[in-house]
């Protein structure tokens, strides 16, 4: 007796920007069980670039065309622009269709929630897509967290930096509240999130947020101060306008410490063109590998070299496949989404009032 092989599931992807196009694409059509079926963008240029990229895929210039044919999908990706996160997602949920959010899933931890609500109602998974969980510096550092490497981990030090002296305009760097934007809401809640992931819920925020940059509208230079339950504290940097860029990670514990320069390959190969395969996908050269020990400066060569454990964002959307399948357990859900929106709206009153803000 043969067994029949399932379907892959019908994926509709709203938005077809950087997002869309650089990540969620590239990776759903990368996943075993996945198709990407429809790619739901009004602008002309970007509907011939998926067709390009996507031959077989259908396109529509509004996501409403997406929910009258609810039922010839399987899932909806929501990759528009931030303020669209909420009632684009809402209405996938009402139609049925289980969602994966882009971060930040909302504006609120309210919004958040009630979006979490919702799905639970409905019984349908909502994910949130924060893929930097799966970075390879990420990655090796929770493995060296879990295996006792560092002892009692006392100050995490992250930072996502960049040099962008000049304002590139855009709905992500607009001063519009409504439009969710500045680097608070945006890279703010991927160290945000792994912080939390690493050191579980916090209790205190502190942060300074200004505006550096002429003509720049929105926070581009951010720093946070977390106090977690267990008395970690983690000291997160979020830029675009760092001249010298610091170490991507900082760990210092009661064993050793552990430092890491640079960035992840994962971004640069897909923006590159690059797809997710077996040979070598995530893999950083030695060069670039981390040094842990005590009492020796990195920068001259102190400490012993971490192999970089190679980063695998093609693991998020596995995982999407595997709970909408099996059952298996959300990848990244509302709820934790919610927790580090807390934190992000704490800082934003933090860093407005000068005061630190208890949760």
């Amino acid at each position: 007796m043969t067994s029949t092989p399932l379907r892959d599931l019908r994926v509709g992807l709203i938005g077809y920007g950087l997002a869309g196009s650089v990540f969620h694409a590239p990776l759903i059509a990368a996943t075993e069980g996945l198709t990407l079926d429809t790619v739901v963008t009004s602008n002309e240029e970007r509907q011939a670039q998926a067709r390009e990229e996507f031959p077989d895929v259908r396109l529509a210039a509004d996501a409403g065309d997406l929910f009258t044919r609810a039922g010839e999908l399987d899932l909806v990706v929501v990759a528009s622009p931030n303020k669209t996160h909420v009632p684009l997602a809402t209405a996938a949920l009402e139609a049925g269709l289980p969602v994966v959010v882009d971060k930040p899933v909302a504006g609120t931890a309210a919004e958040a929630r009630g979006l979490a609500a919702l799905a639970e109602e409905r019984g349908l998974l909502l994910s949130v897509f924060q893929n930097r969980r799966w970075d390879n510096d990420f990655l090796t550092l929770r493995a060296l967290v879990e295996q006792g490497e560092l002892g009692d981990v006392w100050r995490f030090e992250s930072r996502f930096e960049r040099w962008r002296p000049k304002p590139k305009g855009g709905w992500r760097e607009s001063g519009d509240p409504a439009e969710i934007g500045g680097l608070l809401y945006d890279l703010g809640s991927h160290v945000v999130d792994q912080a939390l992931v690493l050191f579980g819920p916090a209790t205190q925020v502190y942060a300074e947020s200004v505006v550096r940059r002429p003509g720049a509208e929105a926070d581009d230079d951010t720093f946070l101060a977390l106090t977690h339950a267990n008395g970690v504290r983690s000291h997160l940097y979020v830029s675009s306008t760092a001249a010298q860029l610091g170490p991507r990670l900082r760990v210092l514990g009661s064993r050793a410490g552990y430092v890491k320069y640079g960035l992840d390959p994962q971004e640069a190969a897909l923006r590159e063109g690059a797809r997710p395969g077996p040979d070598g996908w995530g893999v950083e050269e030695e060069s670039l590998w981390g040094r842990i020990g005590a009492g020796e400066s990195p920068v001259s060569g102190g400490g012993s070299p971490v192999p970089t454990l190679p980063g695998d964002y093609p693991a998020y959307y596995a995982a999407v496949a595997a709970a909408l399948r099996e059952g298996a357990p959300n990848p990244v859900t509302a709820h934790e989404a919610a927790a580090a929106l807390d934190v992000l709206e704490a800082a934003r009153r933090s860093a407005r009032d000068g005061v630190a803000v208890r949760l």
